[in-house]
């Protein structure tokens, strides 16, 4: 499956337009570490892997989760393989003892809204970066991305946004770090 994902930087305002536009889903925790390969860098091959622990409503979800290079200039676009875990601990070790090695956990809070079919928004404040929404849509192959892209961008900026962001929330962070401690 291929996520269509387009992220811009967000204030108050703009929460508050999307919660009057469109329908409350639910309010999520997530945590999500992210690992390196011990044979490839993550950042210059552009893919991503993860464990992401998401709590909602009393429950407890956890999935493993790949992330492809980016296919299109416009947005974040990749190909995700997502996988259910039901013991977090035991993937952690997995990884450990495959080499993986941790790089960071990004927190965040969700607030997860229904656009259309398919399509969902989210409202994301980011411990250590701040607001952001995210539109997202799944598709099947590349053809769709050429065309969803530029609707699921004005939906965004019909809701104000101004600023959009193509790096992951692990890379704003990363890049927070470095420049903070001089790396």
């Amino acid at each position: 499956m291929i996520e269509i994902e387009l992220k811009g930087y967000a204030d108050e305002r703009v929460f508050e337009r999307v919660r009057e536009t469109f329908t409350f889903m639910r309010k999520e925790i997530h945590e999500d570490i992210y690992f390196n390969h011990p044979c490839r860098d993550f950042v210059e091959t552009d893919e991503a892997l993860r464990i992401r622990i998401k709590r909602f409503n009393g429950h407890f979800e956890a999935f493993l989760t790949y992330k492809g290079p980016k296919i299109d200039k416009l947005s974040k676009t990749r190909k995700e393989i997502e996988v259910s875990i039901e013991d977090v601990d035991a993937y952690l070790e997995l990884l450990r003892h495959l080499g993986f090695k941790e790089v960071l956990t990004v927190r965040k809070t969700r607030e997860k809204y229904y656009v259309e079919k398919g399509v969902t928004i989210t409202l994301d404040d980011v411990e250590g970066l701040g607001k952001f929404v995210e539109i997202e849509k799944l598709a099947k192959d590349e053809k769709e991305v050429q065309r969803e892209v530029p609707r699921l961008m004005e939906i965004l900026k019909s809701l104000g946004i101004e600023k959009f962001e193509r790096k992951s929330y692990l890379e704003l962070l990363m890049e927070k770090l470095s420049s903070s401690t001089g790396l």
